[in-house]
């Protein structure tokens, strides 16, 4: 099974955005991939008058938008993360589209979890602007293939990747826009320690370069096997990178090592209760 990243340069440029979105899927369908996946907020990158004037409607533009490539292309799309405008809420939220080869929305799933850090000098509140979402989500391909949704921040929560695999996710799905300090030091690291913890296989698309609002994002876009080998590594730029997935290698994997069968559960109990 052929997939691909997509990384980009987002601005405040809706327009410009999708534009270099259709073209670099485009370009990975012609090279065989048959599930593409966009980076974190790929529609609007900026302050929050940026990222709320690009919030819209799951039946907005950029939803369209993707139903309409991925049925013109016939390849699944996880049409990386938008941000949502949910009727009946003051905050946006965070949420990532998967759209079938058909054109159907097969599964959207919202960030559970919000970015409220400080890295490299600067603070960072998601949860300002953004509500979390409530719903793990487990897809499938058009070939019935377990897609896992993820976004960014959730890569640091081991727990939130542990249960996606649990529910039979072979393939999870990272649209990120890392930082640039935060991707130069922990993405390789967490991306692979998911793929090797997790057996599965993790496409991971970062946005790259400069945004509005003096943000950087890391590039560094990656696929990585249930082995923790990385089968495609984007440059500092925007692209898009290719991968063969051996499913079959991933069986493999599983039963000579069944760190997945061997887990127990029964033992994993939080808080600890002290017997007297």
């Amino acid at each position: 099974m052929k997939v691909a990243a997509v990384q980009l340069n987002s601005t405040a440029d809706q327009v410009a955005n999708m534009a270099h979105a259709d073209r670099l899927t485009r370009a990975a369908a012609a090279d065989g991939a048959k599930l593409i996946v966009l980076p974190e907020k790929w529609t609007a990158m900026g302050s929050e008058q940026d990222l709320r004037a690009g919030a819209e409607p799951l039946d907005g533009a950029a939803v369209g938008w993707a139903r309409a490539i991925a049925r013109e292309l016939g390849v699944d799309l996880l049409a990386g993360s938008i941000l949502e405008r949910v009727p009946g809420q003051s905050k946006l939220a965070n949420t990532s589209v998967h759209v079938s080869p058909r054109g159907e929305l097969l599964a959207s799933y919202r960030k559970i979890h919000m970015f409220d850090v400080e890295v490299g000098g600067r603070a960072y509140r998601e949860s300002e602007l953004e509500e979390p979402g409530e719903e793990i989500v487990v897809s499938h391909t058009a070939g019935g293939v377990e897609l896992g949704l993820s976004i960014c921040y959730d890569l640091r929560f081991p727990e939130l990747y542990r249960i996606l695999a649990v529910r039979g996710a072979r393939i999870i799905t990272l649209p990120a826009a890392f930082t640039l300090t935060t991707t130069r030091e922990h993405w390789e690291v967490l991306v692979r320690a998911r793929a090797i913890e997790n057996q599965v296989f993790v496409i991971a698309a970062n946005q790259v370069g400069e945004h509005p609002a003096g943000q950087q994002s890391g590039g560094r876009s990656m696929i990585v096997d249930p082995w923790g080998v990385v089968l495609a590594q984007a440059p500092d730029s925007e692209c898009y990178i290719v991968a063969e997935l051996d499913l079959e290698r991933q069986l493999e994997v599983r039963a000579r090592l069944p760190s997945l069968a061997n887990r127990r559960p029964e033992v994993y109990r939080w808080p600890v209760v002290e017997t007297v």
